[in-house]
């Protein structure tokens, strides 16, 4: 099954459906996230067909089966879901739920950058490659008191990074992989 689904997601990106990020990240177990564009569909029945967009909330209306908080489910948990919330109305159903677009894995840099902004990022990308992304410091930036915020238990939490340790490789445990909302700040 994991086989047919690589599959399945490779042509999906070779033809253009699916971007390079969604392909890599929904084979990982990637977390369905707000912004992030699905199409579910039950085979033989055109009316349950739908391709949604991932609301703020994270939750989702599809027919005969009520709301569902999709955020943090993986595609597979999701298919799942609705096939058991349908079971009483479309008995053996066959449902499909592919990731067509990752939306909702995003990074931000702001402060003394060259090109400051929100910057895409896949289940494995660090501080460093996002500010890459991000044309690099300016020649006004503090590199030694950057930090990146996250939120954690409903808290922002403070990550310090100090990009002239890591470019010495030194200290390059603060060169961590980012998640979804993070923000880097350049004072």
């Amino acid at each position: 099954m994991k086989k047919l689904l690589l599959t399945i997601l490779g042509l999906l990106f070779l033809f253009g459906s699916l971007p390079a990020a969604a392909a890599t990240t929904a084979a990982a177990g990637y977390r369905i996230g707000p912004g992030d564009v699905l199409e579910i569909s039950v085979w033989k029945d055109e009316s349950l067909t739908r391709q949604l967009v991932v609301p703020p909330d994270g939750v989702i209306s599809f027919p005969l089966v009520e709301d569902i908080k999709v955020t943090e489910m993986t595609v597979p948990q999701l298919r799942r879901e609705i096939t058991k919330r349908l079971s009483d109305f479309v008995p053996d159903a066959t449902v499909t739920v592919m990731l067509m677009q990752v939306n909702s894995l995003q990074a931000y840099v702001i402060g003394k950058v060259n090109k400051p902004g929100q910057f895409p990022i896949n289940q494995d990308t660090t501080v460093m490659q996002v500010l890459a992304m991000a044309g690099g410091l300016n020649p006004f930036a503090a590199p030694g008191k950057i930090f990146v915020l996250r939120r954690q238990g409903g808290k922002t939490v403070t990550l310090p990074f100090n990009y002239a340790e890591v470019v010495k490789r030194k200290n390059l445990e603060q060169n961590i992989v980012l998640r979804r909302g993070d923000v880097i700040v350049v004072p």
